[in-house]
């Protein structure tokens, strides 16, 4: 926003923060909290804490200070942005994602020389694991985390650790486990997704999966073509008992085979062409088989009598390709139809909207300080960031308070 826009909108972003600052008691924290929302917005080049104090024309210690030494509950901070955002967006589902912040040197926390989809390659950055909500018209993140790689548990880390203030408690713990503590989080303040959608880095982990069913969570996850399964009318049998030791458990007959065998077993015939939502040029739309099957994998969950529970498989087989192009699998009910299955599958795309927008308008990935409170404080504080622009979007003749 420039200087002028952001004056306009001077009295709803005082209501917005003095709602999502409540938690803050003290006057010049939730101050400071307005301070830094201001300086997310107003347009620049970069959204560090100098430049942006620079643009305020305030002293940048100011900022300095409320990021990393303040003691102020970022927990509760988060809390009450998770539910507003809930109620702005009314998502239709929740995205688990992760996403790059390239680094120079060593010494941010977390940082480390590891894959990144931002890159596209493996390089120097910290990765942040995040939680949103989204439909089709809008999205916004939920929470936070930061993944800490192996290289900073140890003995030899602990320099590092201490130069970054990073909590005892605070351990290399692997993405999908960091997505369902905050699943765990948010659930804990009341709030549960109707479906969660994620891609192939969370989707081909089986622990995401068990945990995401034991949890009761409903989800879409894109898979990889070879991860295997037994067909739907596939069932176990219980080999003889000899007489000696325990009896043997119920197994299947036959090997299970990759999710792509299965699908050109039934061939691109047996599936429809489906639209997914509106583009904005035209219906966006392509071809799917949609089977019924029971994954196997490495970690099965077979029922006592040896039977796999049945799951959706959602292929993408587009005009002219030799085989589907896509995988997702799906714990929704049989009768879903398979236009909301597709619609459910496809709905991920926000996520890249989201993260374009955090980091080239609002500088998510521009924070230079090197504490672990900093960075998750930055994060959050882009978020609310981005949440008052959504709500702007969504309301834009919102009446301003004088």
């Amino acid at each position: 926003m420039r200087a002028g826009e952001l004056a306009a909108v001077r009295g709803r972003l005082e209501e917005f923060a003095s709602e999502v600052f409540a938690p803050l008691v003290r006057r010049d924290q939730r101050e400071k909290g307005v301070l830094y929302l201001r300086g997310l917005l107003l347009d620049g080049r970069r959204k560090s804490m100098q430049p942006m104090a620079e643009r305020l024309g305030v002293d940048h210690q100011q900022l300095q200070q409320f990021m990393t030494s303040s003691t102020w509950p970022v927990d509760q901070v988060q809390a009450r942005l998770a539910w507003r955002a809930v109620a702005v967006v009314r998502p239709q589902v929740w995205v688990v994602d992760d996403t790059g912040f390239p680094k120079d040197g060593r010494s941010s926390p977390g940082v480390a020389r590891q894959y990144s989809g931002t890159l596209g390659k493996v390089g120097n950055c910290q990765i942040g694991v995040s939680v949103h909500a989204a439909s089709d018209t809008a999205s916004c993140p939920l929470s936070w985390r930061l993944f800490l790689p192996a290289a900073w548990d140890g003995p030899e880390a602990e320099a590092r650790r201490r130069a970054c203030k990073i909590p005892a408690a605070e351990h290399h713990r692997p993405k999908w486990q960091l997505a369902l503590d905050m699943l765990d989080e948010l659930d804990a303040t009341g709030l549960r997704p109707a479906v969660l959608v994620a891609d192939t880095g969370y989707g081909a982990n089986a622990d995401f999966r068990h945990g995401l069913e034991d949890r009761g969570r409903a989800y879409v996850l894109q898979v990889k073509a070879e991860m295997t399964a037994h067909g739907q009318d596939a069932e176990p049998h219980q080999p003889a008992h000899s007489g000696l030791g325990p009896r043997p458990l119920p197994r299947y007959r036959h090997r299970p085979v990759p999710l792509r065998e299965h699908v050109l077993a039934a061939g691109r015939s047996s599936g429809r062409t489906l639209t997914w939502r509106k583009g904005s040029k035209a219906a966006m739309s392509s071809h799917f088989v949609l089977l019924r099957v029971r994954l196997a994998g490495r970690r099965p969950r077979p029922a006592t009598d040896g039977t796999i529970p049945l799951v959706w498989l959602i292929a993408q087989w587009p005009e002219g390709e030799a085989e589907p192009v896509k995988y997702w699998i799906s714990n929704l009910p049989t009768d879903i139809p398979a236009k909301d299955l597709v619609r459910l599958a496809k709905s991920r795309w926000r996520i890249e909207h989201d993260y374009r927008e955090l980091k080239t308008v609002l500088g998510l990935d521009h924070f230079e300080g090197r504490s672990f409170t900093g960075w998750q404080r930055h994060v959050t504080l882009v978020t609310a960031a981005h949440l008052f622009l959504t709500e702007q979007r969504r309301t834009p003749k919102a009446p301003a308070r004088a």
